[in-house]
């Protein structure tokens, strides 16, 4: 066999390196030492399944308006819905925050919430109402320098308004996903007197620079109303918490969880910021739900 020349000995062995980098880049950013992570879960399909809305058949649904003297009078408007054969009365109910840029209409519409629900309740789930609202693009639920404040638009206006409206009972949930998710998160930290809280892939931040643009007037905002560093101040609630690995919120969440004790429900698996993943959640979410509400 011919010897190898020395050139060629320094070529592989920088290959062998350049390999071995990779390798090490890999585990680091698998660790978070580096960021990457999303990309890197994209680009080896490591974010999981894609569930679809259920093909069932959802309960009565009920629609309204209102005009939000919290959201500074913007016309308001609210979706609500029931399991299948089940009237609202004495119901409890699940409010369900939207994300950024959404509406009242992205949890029926785009997580198909109403149609998990039925198919929670056939499976066993005690019955409960869902409902959502509108709470502006970038609102973040919290209140903003402008006077508007969508957080007690939820606690003081909408939920009196649908337990008048449909008889429905005292108990009450918070569900939310991604700005929504902050929000439930917020407002169950605030006392807003929620049996139960759910919060998929909630919009946490690890500083101001770091915040989506929108979401808090300025720094002194983000230190007053945003989450950081705060999961040890968790009120004694029944919470779950769910993201992906794969999500760009991961660590901050992760963090905050770290801080919490005890220990919420829910955990970290593979999935990205999508629909896919939050209806994928979504089932496990009801049921912890249903199980609180009852």
């Amino acid at each position: 066999m011919a010897a190898l020349s020395r050139r060629a000995l320094l070529l592989g062995g920088s290959g062998a390196v350049a390999v071995s980098a990779v390798g090490v880049g890999g585990l680091l950013v698998e660790h978070d030492v580096l960021p990457g992570r999303v990309r890197l879960d994209k680009l080896l399909g490591l974010d999981g399944a894609s569930a679809p809305i259920p093909d069932v058949t959802p309960g009565a649904r009920y629609d309204g308006s209102f005009t939000s003297a919290a959201r500074r009078g913007a016309q308001t408007a609210w979706s609500l819905s029931v399991p299948p054969g089940v009237a609202s009365a004495g119901l409890p109910l699940l409010v369900c925050l939207h994300g950024a840029g959404g509406d009242h209409r992205a949890a029926f519409d785009d997580l198909g919430i109403d149609r998990f629900l039925a198919q929670a309740t056939a499976a066993g789930v005690p019955p409960f109402a869902v409902a959502s609202v509108d709470g502006g693009e970038h609102s973040y639920w919290h209140p903003r320098a402008d006077g508007s404040d969508a957080g007690a638009m939820v606690t003081d206006e909408l939920i009196p308004l649908l337990r008048k409206k449909l008889g429905l009972g005292a108990r009450c949930g918070l569900y939310g996903w991604s700005m929504g998710g902050f929000g439930a998160l917020r407002l169950a930290m605030r006392g807003a007197g929620a049996a139960a809280v759910v919060a998929c892939s909630p919009a946490l931040f690890t500083s101001y620079p770091s915040s989506a643009p929108g979401a808090f007037d300025d720094e002194a905002d983000f230190r007053r109303q945003g989450l950081h560093d705060q999961g040890a101040l968790f009120p004694h609630v029944p919470v779950r918490i769910d993201i992906g690995r794969g999500d760009p919120f991961y660590v901050a969440v992760r963090d905050f969880v770290a801080q919490m004790s005890p220990a919420p429900a829910g955990g970290f698996e593979a999935g990205d910021h999508t629909d896919g993943y939050w209806r994928r959640m979504l089932p496990d979410q009801l049921a912890f739900v249903g199980s609180h509400l009852a």
